[in-house]
């Protein structure tokens, strides 16, 4: 008969074992958990690399490839998070193994740029010890130490600012003297500016409603109604019309601008209908120009021709637009004070071809790619993109030089896509898809003139990206607002879209300038208001962050 203690001390060991084998197997599962995570999150970083490059290389304004990195990178953010997550679980199951590591991951970890230096810092010491940790002696001196910095974000917080003005009487007369009351952004100041400036923002900036930002003021306890925000709107535009009117001055002294507009709903009796808002941008950096960049808003209830003739009343330069209609009357010779020059935008034009040519378009639509894709197409696309690589290689060089390059390697790329496209268009029918987007480009009244005017003018761009980037924002944020509520909503949104997209396209936050100018306005004279303009204000706070 066995000894029960010796069955016992068997069972014991071989759970033990057992034990040992599963924690074993658990920590080679995590491992191969985190491996695998990390790798395949450096797989999509690769691709998002990739695609970027060829961006580069083959067109900027790749309509696919925009969308392509864009899905790349919402897929990067979850596998670099879910790489994370198991990177860690893995090091968790190795803690208290003294013989298993976890064995090292192919993954680049993001590296983390240095902290602005213009943030405050809190020092935070920690409490230093007054032995020696080795033997006890208290006969220690500091020799340096190691610091570790922590981004770290207060919540904001409300406070309530009292201007106190004391009074005193004379014993002699017995008046009272008392200061005068200050200046305030408005009446009555029970507002202060970075109040005003974060609720039109929030409203503009970041397309969150007032309803909105209402419900969430109230959960930080503060009371205040929509119609009190609403006011505040008002106020603001008030005191920021003299540097709207500042900025608008300045965007139609420009000899060259970009015009464009986009679809805005107006609620309307019976539900809302489509208005308008346009742009026209000012933007000289391509060229090497010196003047700030600025846009300018205007908002309407429809897409009459008699808007935008309206807006550049009196305006005479070059305008770089798509084809659209309701710009022709600026182009009339009988014109006052004169025609408006026409340069029209390349990428309009490439975007007729690359739609006939975007294989995953086609193959997404069900249909086979060998039979659907246009071979002519992608030729098209193909010779404009080599106009768009030496384009991309002269800019923000001056005028004069860009002329020269232009005159020497583009007009020839641009003379034999005429004649090939012209070659092209004489076999196919009128009905031809393709034909339809070299017709776009050629047919017309001076319309091919228009596409090559920037061949004899070395301020003109090849695409019209910079007022279709002013308008991005809108077109973003049209799913949070919904629709304009009245045509003064529509106006009032303009004015603030000018004031933002502007102080954006100087690398300001549009956030703290209007905070700043709110401040100083009252006490300004008209003579200095210029100082408030988002560009001198960025030099000046330059110089400041400097010294």
């Amino acid at each position: 008969m066995s000894d029960p203690a010796s069955e016992i001390a068997e069972l014991r060991a071989a759970l033990a074992a057992q034990t040992a084998r599963a924690q074993a197997a658990e920590r080679d599962l995590a491992q191969a958990r985190a491996l695998a995570s990390c790798t395949e999150a450096m797989i999509q970083q690769l691709k998002l690399e990739i695609a970027k490059l060829r961006r580069d290389k083959y067109g900027i304004s790749s309509e696919r490839r925009a969308r392509l990195i864009d899905q790349l990178e919402l897929q990067l953010e979850e596998l670099e998070a879910a790489a994370t997550e198991d990177a860690l679980a893995a090091e968790g199951t190795a803690q208290g193994d003294q013989t298993n590591t976890v064995r090292a991951f192919a993954r680049r970890k993001p590296a983390r740029k240095p902290f602005p230096e213009n943030l405050p810092r809190e020092r935070v010491v920690v409490e230093a010890p007054t032995t020696c940790t080795c033997c006890g002696s208290d006969r220690i001196v500091k020799m340096g130490e190691d610091i570790t910095e922590t981004l770290e974000v207060i919540p904001r917080q409300w406070k309530v600012i009292q201007t106190v003005r004391e009074k005193f009487t004379c014993r002699c007369c017995e008046k009272i003297s008392q200061s005068p009351a200050p200046f305030h952004a408005i009446p009555r100041g029970w507002a202060g500016p970075q109040l005003i400036a974060m609720v039109a923002f929030d409203k503009f900036g970041q397309h969150q409603p007032l309803n909105r930002q209402v419900v969430r003021i109230a959960r930080e306890g503060i009371d205040l109604s929509l119609s009190t925000l609403a006011d505040l709107i008002g106020h603001a535009c008030v005191a920021l019309a003299p540097i709207h009117a500042l900025i608008e001055r300045h965007v139609l002294e420009a000899s060259r601008l970009h015009g464009d507009d986009t679809t805005v709903p107006l609620l309307a009796r019976g539900g809302a209908k489509t208005a308008r808002l346009w742009t026209y941008v000012r933007d000289d950096r391509p060229w090497d120009g010196g003047a700030p960049p600025a846009a300018l808003f205007k908002f309407s209830s429809d897409r009459r021709k008699e808007h935008p003739t309206r807006h550049l009343a009196g305006w005479q330069g070059v305008l770089q637009s798509d084809v659209y209609g309701g710009y022709n009357d600026l182009y009339l010779a009988d014109r006052s004070p004169g025609p408006v020059g026409s340069a029209l935008c390349w990428s309009h034009g490439r975007r007729k071809f690359f739609e006939l040519a975007d294989i995953k378009a086609i193959a997404r639509k069900g249909k086979k790619v060998a039979e659907e894709i246009s071979p002519i197409a992608l030729d098209a696309v193909k010779r404009i993109d080599e106009i768009f690589a030496v384009e991309r290689e002269i800019s923000g060089l001056s005028a004069a030089t860009r002329l020269e390059v232009r005159q020497q390697r583009v007009a020839p790329l641009v003379h034999d896509l005429h004649d090939w496209m012209l070659a092209e268009r004489a076999g196919m029918s009128k009905h031809n898809p393709v034909a339809k987007a070299i017709n776009y480009m050629v047919a017309g009244k001076g319309r091919w003139e228009a596409f090559t005017a920037f061949l004899d003018d070395g301020r003109l761009c090849l695409t019209n990206n910079a007022a279709e980037r002013a308008l991005r924002g809108i077109a973003l944020g049209r799913k949070s607002w919904l629709f304009a509520g009245s045509e003064r909503g529509g106006d009032r949104a303009a004015f603030m879209y000018t004031l933002i997209v502007s102080a954006k396209m100087n690398d300001i936050d549009p956030q703290a300038w209007m905070a700043d100018v709110l401040a100083r306005l009252p006490d300004l004279p008209v003579s200095r208001l210029t100082e408030l303009l988002s560009w001198h204000w960025k030099t000046k706070q330059d110089a400041v962050n400097a010294a």
